[in-house]
């Protein structure tokens, strides 16, 4: 009897090792980048109002990152760092296209790029050298003019994608909206952008793997949802709580059923056991809708609640589901990921690390996150800043004000410990400037016409 339990645990081990061992095939590989979508917004990450259980049964069944990161805190720089593998201030994409112009700043910025350029290469154009269908649904948001739009960076298809960095006309149709055919008065946008990607997967030759870049809208202002939806949630709220919008949580509803259905196409088609599925966003939550609490602040702010996003990862029997990774991951590593698991090699030295040696081998790379925004947004104005372990480093422009936190001990970034750990605060900063040379960062430099208390 002994034998046989002897036998049987080390069978079952044997099995475990088998079924979650690197890779060797060549995935399709469904990339979710969400709109506006803070760590905050899904019950995976706690949110106890919010209903995502598709969402969730990805998070259950794969990998979720405790400590993932937008690289920026607006969404074109991320975006571009997503399609590129590099920094946005490498790239001098450093603000949402056009941004803002603040009247009267302290401080003026650069001169920056507002656009994606064609020479750069995308991961679509690595993956169709592989010999993947290549396709892009929803938001784009990297230039003005076709020539900067996805069919120009390496997507076979493009469905959505534009200059729009949101639905200008609603979430309803008629959308009036470049790149996609008028649906039914009254349709809902993330449903017709799920109808989509599922219509290409259910047609599509299973002997040829396929790239889907699928950037929705959602939860992008303006928020709208169902009606049917809204009253649900509304019915749940007995007093007033900023972290219980009904119309928000309604909205990230149909974001997680539609997801819900792909994920079941997929299954239908016996495609889940070849597809690496990536969860991701490109910043954090709009204040104005939600808070990110404990997190910090929000989008277009400088603290956690601005960068730290959700990131998930799923494929059926390769990657052992259930885990909580807490290496600290940015967006540039995103690519690396897909190159690497599609057997790509990039032709340049990229930004980011691939995270397959994170999920197979608990590899740590001990690696410093960079953010640079010179620009001024919400209430924050232009800064740099690090995170190396624990700690977190901000360094402000227009005052050259530094704030030291430890994440560890202070998610909250409560605590300013610059006066009591000021050798810590000096050598990050050291770390932070040799950064931003070494990508040749811009930097806002002093306004000759700046007024002292104008109104």
């Amino acid at each position: 009897m002994k034998k046989i339990l002897v036998f049987t645990a080390i069978s079952l081990l044997l099995f475990a090792q088998i079924s979650f061992k690197k890779p060797d095939i060549q995935p399709n590989v469904i990339l979710f980048f969400i709109d506006d979508m803070g760590a905050m917004d899904l019950g995976c990450y706690g949110n106890i109002f919010n209903q995502t259980p598709n969402i969730d049964k990805l998070a259950q069944n794969g990998v979720r990152f405790s400590n993932a990161y937008s690289a920026c805190t607006v969404c074109s720089p991320s975006r571009a760092a997503l399609m590129t593998g590099k920094y946005p201030a490498r790239l001098h994409i450093t603000d949402w296209i056009a941004g803002h112009v603040k009247k009267n700043p302290k401080l003026l910025i650069p001169d920056w790029q507002q656009f994606l350029p064609q020479s750069e290469k995308t991961t679509a154009e690595y993956l169709k050298e592989k010999g993947y269908a290549t396709w892009h649904i929803g938001k784009w948001h990297l230039g003005e003019g076709e020539q900067y739009y996805p069919k120009n960076q390496g997507f076979d298809l493009n469905i959505g994608g534009s200059n729009w960095g949101h639905p200008k006309k609603g979430f309803f149709a008629p959308y009036q909206m470049p790149h996609l055919e008028e649906g039914p008065q009254g349709e809902y946008l993330t449903d017709r952008l799920a109808n989509e990607a599922i219509k290409l997967i259910e047609n599509h030759d299973a002997s040829k793997p396929f790239y889907l870049n699928y950037w929705d809208y959602a939860v992008h202002t303006p928020v709208q949802a169902k009606a049917e939806k809204i009253e649900k949630y509304k019915k749940q709220v007995t007093t007033p709580d900023k972290q219980k919008n009904p119309t928000y949580a309604a909205m990230i509803e149909s974001l997680d059923e539609n997801i819900g259905r792909i994920m079941e196409t997929l299954d239908k088609r016996k495609m889940l056991e070849n597809t690496l599925i990536i969860f991701a966003a490109d910043n954090g939550t709009l204040m104005n809708i939600a808070t990110s609490k404990p997190l910090r602040e929000g989008k277009g702010w400088c603290y956690e609640g601005g960068t730290r996003t959700p990131l998930l990862m799923y494929w059926k029997g390769k990657i052992e589901g259930g885990k909580i990774i807490d290496e600290p991951v940015i967006t540039m590593d995103l690519m690396l990921t897909i190159l690497d698991f599609t057997h790509s090699k990039p032709t340049e030295k990229l930004d980011g690390k691939s995270l397959k040696p994170v999920l197979f081998e608990q590899k740590n790379y001990h690696r410093p996150l960079f953010w640079h925004y010179p620009h001024y947004h919400e209430g924050d104005n232009p800064y740099s800043a690090v995170r190396l372990g624990d700690w977190k480093l901000i360094e402000f422009f227009e005052d050259n004000k530094i704030e030291l936190y430890n994440l560890k001990e202070d998610i909250g970034e409560t605590k300013n410990l610059i006066s009591s750990h000021s050798k810590k605060a000096e050598e990050l900063q050291k770390l932070l400037h040799k950064w931003r040379k070494s990508v040749n960062a811009q930097e806002p430099r002093p306004n000759p016409d700046y007024v002292v208390n104008a109104k």
